[in-house]
Parts: C-alpha cells; structure tokens; sequence
C-alpha cells in the first residue's frame, strides 16, 4: 500500500503555495462542473418522466353538483307516494337509524363456516373459517330479517379509495392510490353529506381517515389512528369503549364504527395466524351485542371494505383481495324470499343507492351504482306484482340520477365514447316510456314489468362499464411528449459518455445554463400577465429550452465529425443484453415473471464476464489464446486473476444469487408460487425454540456483516487513523449493532412481555431505532467533514519503509507540473529520496509518514454504504439482514470479477466498460426482489413506517412516506451510491498482482539496482495523475449508469402507452412504470451523492497534500 513520507527541507520557493491553489480551484471547478451536468441530465429524465405520467395517469372529472329533495332526479312525478311523510324525499325512508359497522378487510370467506371450500378435499381447519358464527345463526333462525352478500370491491382496493366509493357510489382512480397517505376532503356528492344536510345526527368512532374524508361533518366522533399496522386492539378497543353507551343514549340518527383490528392483524401476521381467529372472534361478540340493542327502526350493515391476499396485503385486483363480505340485518322483516343457498354477488357501488333510497334520502349525485332491488319488496304484501313494482319504482328512480349524471358529465369531461352514450340514451328512453305505461295500467302486466325491470338493470350496467373503460382517461399529446423526452435523454447519455473526453467538452454547458435562463424568464412573464401555466408544462419546456442550445453547440464541433460507431460504444453482447431488457417489459408474463428472469439474466451475465476474462487473455496468459470471440477486443493485458480464482468468483456469485432466490415474495398472477416465510417478521413465528433459533441468525448476519467490514478496511490499512470516521468504525458500528439486534428482540417479543414491562419495552422500541438512524446520520457527517482515512506519522531516522516520497526541492520546471502539481510532487519526492537514501543513515532528518492512501477513495465509500446499510435495514424484517449480508458479498464478488476485466491505463484516460455497469444495474434489481418486494402496491411493507414510530405520525404524511420508500428502494439507493466503487476497484486490486517482490535477506547491493520492483502499488493515487481524466470517468460513469436506468422507464413508459387498452394495464404496466420511475429517481439521486462523496475525498486529499507542502515552508 502507498505510504508517503515528507522530509523537512530547509528551502522550498514561496510559489508553491499559489500554484497549489490554482490547480485546486482549476480541479475544483471540474468537478462542480461534472455535477451540475449529471443533475441537468438527470432533470432531463425527471421532466420526461413528470410530463408522461400526466398524460397517463390523469383523474377523471369530479363534479361538484349536489342531488336534493327539491330537485328530483327526472321529469315526471315520484313513485311510492312520497308525498305527507316528515322524512320523505325521493322515496318514504323505510329506516329511521343505520348502524354501519365497517370491519376493515372483512374477507368474503371470513364468514364462512367451518368447512372446506375446495372440491374432493376432505374439511380442513382454518384459523379464520367459522369465527362469526352469529352471522350464520341469524341467517338460520331469522332468513327473512338478514341476507349475506360477496361485495365485489373496485380496484385499487386501498382503505381511502373504498370509503370514497362506499359513500360516493362513484369509482376511485388508479392514481389516487398513492393518496393513502394524505386522504383529502370529497368534494363529490356523498352519503354523509346528504346525511348532514337532512339534520340527521351522524356519529363515528374508529378510523382517523375519515376524518380527513368528511371534516367537521359528524355531531360526535371518537377517531383513532389508523396507520400503525402493528397495533390489533388500540382502535378496536377505543371503538368498544364507546360504542354500546353511545346505542343505549340514543343521540344518534347514523351510528359508524370503523374497526381496523382484522386488517392489521392481516398486515402482520396474515390470515393464516391464530391471531386472526381471536379478531374474528371479538368481532362476532361485538355484532351479537349490536344485534341485541337494535329497534325495530333501525338497519344493521355489517361490511368489509375490501379483503386480502394470503399474505394479509391489499391494493391489487386480485380476487381475495376484492371479494368483501355484506350483512344487511334488521329485527323486522325485510325481505320478501328465503336466502338463497350461494349469497348473491354484488358490486360495493350498490350499497349508497340502497341505503340513500331506504333512509329517505337523495341519492349522491356522482352515483353508478345500482339498488339492490330484493330490499325495496313489499314484505307485508303477498302479492309479487306489488313487489315487482317496488323493485321497478326504485331502479327507475336510480336510472334517472344516473341519467342525469351521465348528461352532465359527459358535457363537462367528453371523454365518454358518445356511439356508447346514445345507446344507452335509447335504452333509458325505451325502459322509462314502459315504465310510465305500466304505471297508467298497472294491471295484469307482469311479463311488461320483469321487461321494464331487466332494461332499467341493463342500462345501470351499461353506465358502469362505460365509466370503468372510459375513466382511464389519456393525453396522447403529454405520453408521447413524455416519451420522446425520456429518448431523448437517453440518447444524450450515450453520446456524451463519448464528447466528455474533448478538451471543450465543458464549454458546451454555457448553453445550457442560458436555455434555463431563458425558460425561467418566460415563465415570470407569464406569471406576471396572469396566465396559468402547468408546472409539468413548464418543467418540459424547461428541458426543452436546454437541450436544444446544447445539441446546437456541440455538434458541429464533435458529432459531425465522429463515424456512427462511435456514437454507439456499447458493445455487442451488452446491447443485446439491453435490448432484451428493454424489449421484455412489453410483455406482461415477463414483468409478472421478472424476479426469476433476472436472476437468469444476471446469472448468465455472469457467465459471460468469466468467459470474456478468458477471451480476452486476462486469466490465462496470451500465447495460449488464438483468436478473439464475440466481438470482444483482443488481450492487450497480462492476467490479473488466474482461471482457477476467476471460476471460483463467478461460481461463488452464482451460488449467492442462488440464496437470495428463497427470501422471494410471489405475485399474485402466480397461485402456484408460495411466497417465502422468511419475509415475515419474527413476531409472528409460531413456537419459541424456532424464534430464538432465527433470532440467533439474524445476529449472527448482524455480527458478520461488522467483522466483513472492520477486517476490509483493516486489510488495506484504513482502520489504524485516528480520523473520526475511523474510531466511529470501531465504536460506533457496533453500537449500531447492539442496537438493531436489541430493537428485534423487543420487536419479536412485545405481545409476550410481562405488564409491568410493558411500558419500557413501549418506550425502548421508540428509543432504539432513532437512536440506530441517528448513529448513522453521525457517521455520515463525520465521514463528509474527514473523509481522508490515512494515518500519518513524524519520525526521526531513517524510515522503515523503502518506498519514500519527498517534495520537489525548486519550483516547477514543465507546463505538466503546473497543470497537474500534485503527482509531481509525489514523483519527485520517491526519486529525491533514494538518492539521500545512504547519505541519511548516520542521522535521519525528520519525516512525515502517510499509511494507505492507495484505498483512500474505496475505504470512503464502503465505510458510508455500511453507514447506510443499518437503518435500512431496520426498516426490513428481521430475517433480511441475511439478504444484507448476501448483498453485500454478491457486491465484493462481482466487483472483483468486474475488476479483473477493467484495464488501468496510465496516465489515462481512465473509464468503466458497459458490461460492468449493466451488470452492477442488473445486480440492484436482483436485490430489489431478494429483498421480498414486487412492483405492486399490495407487496409494498407498510411496516416500516412505525419503525421508530409505533404510535404513529400524527397528521405528519411525508416521514411515514419517506421510511416505507426508504424500504422498498433500499437496494436502489446502495447500488448507486456504491456505483463508484466500479471505477476505483480495479485500481485497489492493484495490491494483488503487483505487490514488490521480496529480497533475500543481505542482498541490499540487488535492491538498490533494481528500485523499480521495491515500489508498493499506487493503486488509487494512481487517478490523481490526471485529474482531468478522474473527473471525465466520472461523469461518463454517472452517464452510463443513467443511461441502463433510462432505458428501463423508457421502456415501461412505451410499454404502458401503446398497451394502455390491455387487459393488464392497471394491474401490470401501470405499477411498474410507477415503481420503475420512483426507483429511477432514488438511484439518480443516490448516483449523484455517491459521486459527490468521491470529489469530496479528492477534494480534502488535495486539501490534505497542500497542507503538507506548505508545512514545510516553516
């Protein structure tokens, strides 16, 4: 390793000292230039990404009108006399209170009884089978009082967009999924708010959301927090607490309970858990003692918002996830038939209609849903044509509100297909005309009134399936702008990848800068006339206004005059590669499959890298060799790695990715994949001995993890400073440690600690990962503030070492030692110091060592990945530290198989091949998957965000935003603030092949002749011989990797606009356009910290020199 001496010399020329600071402030401006450049670029890919997803994933129109009693929905008069009745609007209110009871997640089958539903298969027991068996009673004993219904949920099947739909009768959108974490106020029509207008007294008790849905509309509320999935009683209890004194007072008209026990205990342990069976439990209790306090005058309706998937997740489409159970109970009769023997289907829209017509009230403006028409028979008359016609009376008063928002929506928004509109316009028109015929003559026309009653359904369905096709509505103008800019920037990568080599390369961003200026100042004319412009808008016509001056600038300077292979660098088995890729995310098999094909892809890759090593002549010497392969350049290195440690490289990184494939999690489109056990918290294994035996492993990974990292930077000498990040390294990391594996215990043991313990083990799971990420965020700004991780010694005599440096002994002689005075110095001071080498042995002067300075940059960046690495994951179960562990070492092998192929030209240029960092780009997906996540909404660990805060984050939206990204993209944000490492390995790896041979001892007269094969290896002291090229390898690194990374989201981009009217748009494409574009803007963003850690370090290595140059003027 390079060790540095400095001798004090007793006449050094005063100019050093500006000469110094020139070439600092000249390198400076270098790299602050390669910065703003790669966040130009960067900005590039922001606007393209924000000007598509505003075409694509646009709201539908909400419109603002409101349905009363004054207004009726239709021309003609109202059915049912409604005239004389104190409560009655549109129809008589059969009801006079409403209890709705809301238990989240209430999965259809949760209801069921206690038998197997699979076909030959003999009856099996299932935790949550036969819970609610009060339910079953009720339907046994009183069939004509109560009737159960499978609710059919829309998607997305988050807890926000249900209440909306359960209160507005209306669809939710896709992009209003992502607002689960700040519910905004409804302004559309909905049933609390005609509950309020007509002075009913509306009283709730659970879910907080609500209270953002519906502010200050309840006469009393009693909220709870809703986020904290971890919690099964606190909400639930909280409701109990109030919810029997409110019945028996009887100061309520609407009574709401929202209980979230079931599906935090889903979220936490899966409805597979012997937990789930108490809440069930306790949720039966609870309706058998509604059940007992309920009037004559009152509807019961027991509902669930939406189900789960056998992981206890939601947000998707799939059938568990949709299918929700409906109990409609009342102690008078309320049906006219006996239940059937399966429960009807019905979609969860059908609830507002129905209730709104049953209590008197108008239906929601915004309303497609359609009345469940068996509740509007007359059950005290026998006559089915008086029950028919009830039917009819309240369909035909549905199908005119629907009518008439169906007019008002389609002249706002005109985004339905009109073909669609008039066909449905004829079909109403033809179901009202008999409607009114059999009112005139209602005699004797029971076929006419079954006739009336199929078209009133027809035309109801048809509205609904025009709303849900039509809704995703799309700016084809946005998309493609959208798309061509993504291009664009892509291809602006790739090309400047190759002009960052031209001396006028940085005059080019002149333009740039005046293409903003210019956007900006037309932006605050705008502003200041009054004109509104779309942010979104302006931020592409800001990318705009900037790229063209530069394409106009350094084209004809470097373009014109370069033949097209160049314009094209990558080689061909990489753009093969990149070419699958991109091509694959246009199939939906191959993004529902992608975890499994990415590790076939890695793996080959993989293959391909060994195989290239040996092609090429870098594993085995070359005269063995006879001709190039694949298009691969021909050996022009000798080996670095012989074939035997290659093979086992690659074999070894082969059999880590092999590992990480049994922490997977499945998708839902695959009923046959079982998703692995070990994602789930320890907290839900079942049995001690095998809790305790996870437990050990996962500390045991913890422990390893730290003695990796401690014996890495031990190795190459970086552990001895006395620098702060250092001694952090020693102390603070295994705090750290301690920390995480205490928080786990506390974690996985909570629901077991004795009472009196309780509220320490409270406190000690708040203090503990604050405490863990507060750490960290320690060590990082240290390592920012002294990054230089060197130690440094005065010594008299003569030094121990033979590789010595001393400075130059006059001022600078040559144009090269102005421009790069550094390395001069560094030279001059090795050759002046071997010729004092003998003349020193009878009194040495006074020297200044400096220890491992050749892993100066490396032993940086590691030390802040593992910084980073520790309160990511704490965010992750317990079981992921062996994913941690795996990633970690996959990382260290594939950079040494990496680095095997990277020639080192000196003095450079200095660059990274593109299969190295498509491989690095590959190897960051593969862990996104190792680490249990899936591009889709229901596989996204909402856990994390109640690490540190298990009570919650109060109205805060955006820290339980950041810590949930913060565990899904954790595998993004390490690979690239790691990408670096892609350039700076090879020169570490320098130490192995090229270390100085050892003399016999004696032989001294030997070692002086031969001096050259005394020296220790630069390694990377080697990149500051040419600052120049350091810096343009780095912005061509941080161009490649943006440009692997921009292919992708352009691909998901193209893949979601041409397939938008797929099948699979919304449940495939769409997910993973949206996790790929959040994934491309934590990795730019980790790029740019990564890259800007690395100038930091040159920076005070410059910092570090000058200060040793200028100490020995005094």
């Amino acid at each position: 390793m390079p060790m540095i001496q400095l001798k004090k010399l007793d006449s050094v020329e005063l100019g050093w000292g500006l000469e110094i600071s020139i070439f600092k402030s000249h390198s400076r401006m270098q790299k602050i230039s390669v910065l703003l450049f790669l966040v130009w670029i960067c900005f590039l890919f922001y606007a393209g990404i924000a000007l598509f997803t505003s075409g694509f994933l646009l709201t539908r129109l909400e419109l603002t009108n409101h349905s009363s009693c004054q207004e009726p929905p239709g021309p003609g008069f109202l059915p049912w006399g409604s005239q004389g009745e104190p409560r009655a609007c549109w129809m008589d209110s059969r009801f006079s209170r409403l209890v709705l009871v809301l238990i989240d997640a209430l999965r259809f089958d949760f209801v069921q009884p206690q038998r197997s539903n699979v076909p030959g298969e003999t009856s099996v027991s299932l935790p949550f089978l036969g819970k609610l068996g009060s339910l079953q009673r009720i339907l046994e004993i009183q069939p004509h009082h109560a009737r159960l219904y499978q609710s059919k949920a829309d998607p997305p099947t988050t807890t926000m967009q249900r209440l909306k739909a359960l209160t507005t009768g209306s669809l939710p959108t896709f992009i209003d999924a992502g607002s689960n974490f700040a519910s905004y106020a409804i302004v559309e029509d909905n049933l609390i708010k005609q509950l309020t207008s007509a002075g009913r007294r509306v009283v709730f008790m659970g879910d907080d959301t609500w209270k953002d849905l519906f502010p200050g509309a309840f006469s009393q509320a009693f909220f709870f927090p809703s986020f904290n999935v971890r919690d099964l009683h606190t909400v639930d209890n909280g409701i109990l607490e109030h919810l029997y004194p409110t019945m028996d007072s009887g100061e309520w008209d609407v009574l709401i309970a929202h209980f979230l026990g079931v599906d935090h205990c889903g979220h936490k342990h899966g409805p597979h858990h012997p937990e789930m069976a108490k809440k069930l439990s306790q949720m039966d209790q609870v309706i058998q003692g509604v059940v007992e306090r309920l009037e004559n005058d009152t509807l019961l309706v027991v509902i669930g918002d939406h189900g789960m998937t056998k992981n206890g997740d939601h947000g998707g489409d799939s059938e568990p996830e949709i299918s929700a159970a409906l109990f409609l109970y009342s102690p008078s009769a309320l049906f006219h038939k006996a239940p059937p023997e399966e429960p009807e289907v019905v979609s969860q829209v059908s609830l507002v209609p129905t209730l709104a017509l049953l209590l008197g009230l108008p239906i929601p403006f915004g309303n497609i849903g359609e009345v469940i028409v068996e509740l509007f028979s007359e059950v005290e008359d026998s006559q089915p044509h008086s029950s028919a016609l009830a039917q009819a009376s309240a369909l035909y008063l549905n199908a005119q509100q629907v009518s008439r928002f169906l007019h008002t929506y389609s002249a706002a928004a005109q985004d339905l297909q009109v073909t669609e509109i008039h066909r449905l316009h004829n079909l109403f028109s033809k179901a009202s005309a008999d409607y009114q015929r059999l009112l005139q003559s209602p005699q004797g026309a029971e076929a006419a009134l079954q006739t009336v009653i199929t078209e009133l359904q027809q035309f109801l369905r048809g509205v609904r399936a025009l709303c849900i096709e039509s809704w995703a509505r799309f700016s084809l103008v946005r998309m493609a702008g959208g798309a061509a800019l993504l291009a664009a920037a892509c291809f602006l990568c790739l090309l400047v990848s190759q002009w960052a080599t031209s001396p006028g390369f940085y005059l080019c961003l002149v333009p740039v800068a005046w293409g903003l200026a210019g956007v900006i100042l037309c932006a605050g004319l705008l502003a200041i006339t009054g004109l509104k412009l779309d942010p979104v808008v302006l931020g592409a016509m800001a990318a705009v206004g900037s790229l063209v001056p530069f394409l106009w600038k350094a084209w004809p300077g470097w373009g014109s005059k370069r033949p097209l292979a160049a314009l094209l660098p990558i080689p061909g088995p990489v753009l093969l590669f990149l070419f699958i890729r991109f091509a694959a995310l246009f199939s939906d098999s191959f993004v529902v499959a992608e975890a499994r094909a990415t590790r076939f892809l890695l793996g080959s890759f993989i293959l391909l890298l060994v195989a290239q090593l040996h092609w090429e002549g870098k594993l085995l010497p070359p005269k063995l060799l006879t001709i190039p392969r694949l298009g691969f350049s021909t050996p022009t290195a000798p080996p670095r790695h012989n074939s035997m440690q290659a093979l086992w490289l690659g074999v070894t990184l082969l059999l880590c990715i092999r590992l990480a494939e049994f922490f997977h999690r499945c998708p839902e489109e695959t009923p046959v994949c079982h998703s692995s056990p070990w994602l789930s918290p320890l907290a839900s294994t079942v049995g001690g001995r095998a809790k305790n035996l996870w437990y050990g492993a996962c500390v045991g990974a913890l422990v390893a993890l730290l003695v990796a990292v401690r014996l890495w930077l031990r190795r190459y000498g970086n552990l001895k400073s006395p620098e702060p990040p250092v001694l952090f390294v020693r102390w603070g990391l295994p705090l750290m440690v301690l920390g995480t594996a205490a928080y786990w215990a506390l974690a996985s043991g909570a629901d077991e600690a004795p009472p009196r313990l309780r509220a320490l083990v409270a406190g000690a799971s708040v203090v503990l990962p604050r405490a863990v990420a507060g750490l960290a965020a320690s060590g990082l700004m240290l390592l920012l503030w002294r990054p230089v991780t060197v130690l440094v010694k005065a010594t008299m005599g003569t030094p121990r070492t033979r590789t010595v440096l001393t400075p130059f002994s006059g001022p600078p002689t040559s144009q090269a030692d102005l421009d790069y005075v550094v390395p001069q110095i560094y030279r001059h001071m090795q050759e002046e110091f071997r010729d004092r080498l003998e003349r020193n042995k009878s009194q040495g002067p006074l020297t200044v060592a400096a220890y491992k300075l050749g892993s100066v940059y490396s032993a940086a960046m590691v030390t802040a990945l593992t910084f980073m690495a520790f309160p990511l994951l704490l965010l992750h179960a317990e079981r992921i530290s062996l994913v941690f562990l795996l990633l970690f070492l996959q990382s260290f092998l594939l950079l040494h198989l990496l680095a095997a192929g990277i020639p080192i030209t000196i003095p450079g240029p200095f660059t990274v091949p593109w299969q190295a960092v498509s491989a690095w780009a590959l190897m960051a997906t593969q862990t996104f998957y190792a680490t249990g996540h899936q591009p889709v909404f229901p596989a996204i660990h909402w856990n994390a965000a109640f690490v540190g805060f298990p009570e919650g984050h109060g109205s805060s939206t955006w820290l339980p935003a950041l810590l949930v990204g913060a565990n899904t993209f954790a595998s993004h944000l390490l690979f690239a603030v790691g990408c670096p490492l892609l350039l700076l390995w090879p020169f570490l790896c320098e130490s192995q092949g090229s270390g100085k041979r050892r003399q016999p001892a004696g032989n001294e007269a030997e070692a002086r002749v031969r001096p050259e094969e005394e020296e220790e290896p630069l390694m990377e002291m080697r990149l500051r011989d040419s600052p120049h090229h350091f810096n343009t390898a780095l912005l061509q690194l941080g161009l490649k990797y943006l440009f692997v990374l921009g292919i992708q989201i352009l691909a998901c981009a193209l893949s979601a606009s041409i397939l938008r009217r797929h099948l699979m748009v919304w449940k495939v494409f769409a997910p993973k356009f949206i996790f790929e574009a959040m994934g491309f803007i934590v990795s730019s963003v980790g790029l740019c910290l990564g890259l800007a850690l690395v100038m930091r370090v040159d920076g005070a290595v410059s910092s570090w020199f000058r200060q040793l140059v200028l100490a020995q003027q005094r």
